[in-house]
């Protein structure tokens, strides 16, 4: 998947916790989000921030979902990882064996074998104690197989095949 269709599937509860976050923990990240739907109204950024949350949490959500806005979607997947759920970053990343420093990628992340990947990735899914946990790490797997840098075949049919 796409980061772009990665917000086209996200359940509205989702989006707006994942908003929520953004806005409270990666602010820069949150402007560029109102920025973005903003111009996909056509209307001015304060328009989108004087919205009820649900109504602005769906307009971002839909303006993330488009084709053109891919890239920045998957910066703002990015971010939301690195700043807002570091902890389920850095665990996913270090059951993987990829070498990083708090989140951030120090090399090019070389794909694990397929059973060791198959086992870190049924662990991982695991471990979420209650619905949110559990879609944040989906996302999260999703998230880091959507991004440009990351060429991991048998990671992308595993999660397909789910």
């Amino acid at each position: 998947m796409r980061p772009n269709q990665l917000f086209a599937a996200m359940k509205p509860e989702q989006a707006r916790a994942f908003l929520d976050a953004l806005k409270e923990q990666a602010p820069i990240a949150w402007a560029q989000a109102i920025g973005l739907t903003a111009g996909a109204i056509k209307a001015r950024p304060v328009f989108v921030q004087k919205q009820p949350p649900e109504r602005r949490a769906e307009l971002i959500r839909k303006a993330l979902s488009r084709v053109t806005s891919s890239p920045i979607a998957e910066e703002l997947l990015a971010v939301y990882f690195l700043e807002c759920r570091n902890e389920l970053l850095v665990e996913w990343l270090d059951a993987v064996g990829v070498e990083h420093d708090k989140g951030t990628l120090t090399g090019d992340p070389k794909e694990p074998d397929a059973g060791a990947l198959r086992r870190a990735v049924e662990a991982f899914r695991k471990a979420g104690d209650d619905e949110a946990a559990r879609a944040d790490r989906e996302l999260l797997l999703r998230a880091f197989t959507a991004q440009t840098s990351i060429d991991w075949p048998t990671l992308d049919a595993l999660l397909e095949a789910s």
